[in-house]
């Protein structure tokens, strides 16, 4: 009898998390597992790369409450004023004030779940896997019939969206909470010291033979560019740090490196950062090439890797390229020293414009460093598949 595990998570947007996702639900296929991805909305490139035989599901309703979950709630009451639902708006700001004095949205949650059926298919296992998203969280708490309950945290607690006052109140109500980083789960234990017993380590799944074998398809750069090839894989938002790529570029181009910044990764930053690589003249130098289900070729075939990010999780690009014996370039994320260490498979930088500028001048006027990185990265066992049989314990 096959064990029936369910991952909610928002859409499967190009991005680490759902990477991640496909990694493992490949892995749990091949263990006799029922696995079932229920997400908000249908939406995201990486729908199609759901392995056959995963049951997808979408919640229905949630057109109709994503306004209400993703706006300020003084917002969607002034919405409804607007539309002359006067009860309904008085109800919203009800909810308002009770969440400022809650500080979380529990009742809120409640009060707009009211009219969705609990579904009733049971699951051995129910993973909240778009950590810390709270609505996730308390839908996988209240309205899934699980014998086990899962929490997943991908992010950065200290950076990204995490409200301790929920967590400290629902929280408890996992039987496991999973953190992708060492480095995270001791973030999140500083915050919720009650709950060390059930947190735990989850590396994210990385199959190093998918990526070496993904990596052959295609040759990825379409250009004749003969100089030294920068890339960098991740969403176009704030924390993924391509502005200070730009900057770092613009510096480069102008003491006459010649050299070509390539950005794999789509995102909600892209029309800044087009106005700011005009600003800075560097339209032929700083290459915006959106998203690829597939940017394994793009890192085979690149001359360094540069991760800027502010802050990860755990950043699933940076093992990738390690995965390919890239010379890499990353800013001291959460996680990071996880994965590089400093002078040995690579370098480890602040998160800062001339750092990162001093690091990539460094590799190019000295081409050794980054062939003695190469070398030292081919000897290290990357894979993490092994990591699928905590779920097995479970």
């Amino acid at each position: 009898m096959k064990t029936k595990i369910i991952f909610m998570l928002i859409n499967m947007n190009v991005g680490g998390t759902e990477k991640a996702l496909l990694n493992m639900i490949s892995e749990l296929s091949k263990k006799n597992y029922d696995v079932t991805v229920l997400m908000l909305e249908k939406y995201g490139e990486f729908i199609n790369s759901i392995p056959d035989g995963v049951q997808v599901e979408y919640l229905k309703g949630y057109k109709d409450i994503k306004n209400l979950l993703n706006l300020p709630l003084h917002i969607v009451a002034l919405d409804f004023v607007k539309k002359r639902r006067f009860i309904k708006s008085l109800i919203i700001i009800i909810f308002y004030f009770i969440s400022k004095v809650n500080k979380e949205r529990s009742l809120f949650y409640k009060y707009i779940l009211k009219d969705f059926t609990i579904a009733k298919k049971e699951y051995d296992i129910a993973v909240a896997y778009a950590g810390p998203m709270e609505f996730i969280s308390y839908y996988v708490l209240n309205n899934i019939k699980a014998n086990k309950k899962i929490q997943w945290i991908h992010f950065d607690i200290n950076h990204i969206g995490f409200n301790r006052f929920f967590a400290y109140k629902f929280y408890n109500k996992f039987d496991k909470i999973f953190v992708v980083s060492k480095e995270g789960k001791r973030h999140l234990i500083n915050i919720l010291p009650f709950l060390e017993e059930k947190i735990e380590v989850f590396l994210n799944i990385i199959s190093s033979d998918l990526i070496k074998s993904q990596a052959e398809i295609g040759r990825g750069f379409n250009d004749e560019f003969d100089g030294i090839k920068i890339l960098t894989v991740g969403r176009l938002t704030l924390e993924k740090g391509q502005d200070i790529a730009i900057k770092s570029l613009t510096k480069l181009i102008q003491n006459g490196f010649k050299v070509r910044w390539y950005c794999v990764g789509e995102g909600n930053l892209r029309v800044n950062y087009e106005k700011q690589i005009q600003k800075n003249n560097v339209f032929d130098h700083f290459i915006l090439l959106g998203s690829k289900p597939n940017p394994y070729p793009y890192i085979k075939n690149c001359d360094i890797y540069v991760q800027p990010s502010r802050h990860e999780g755990y950043c699933i690009t940076l093992a990738e390229a390690r995965c390919l014996n890239k010379p890499i370039i990353t800013t001291n994320f959460t996680g990071a020293k996880e994965q590089i260490k400093d002078g040995v498979t690579g370098l480890i930088v602040k998160c800062d414009e001339d750092e990162i500028y001093q690091a990539i001048v460094k590799l190019i006027n000295n081409l050794t460093i980054g062939e003695y990185f190469t070398n030292n990265l081919a000897t290290e066992s990357i894979d993490t598949k092994n990591e699928i049989e905590q779920i097995i314990k479970i």
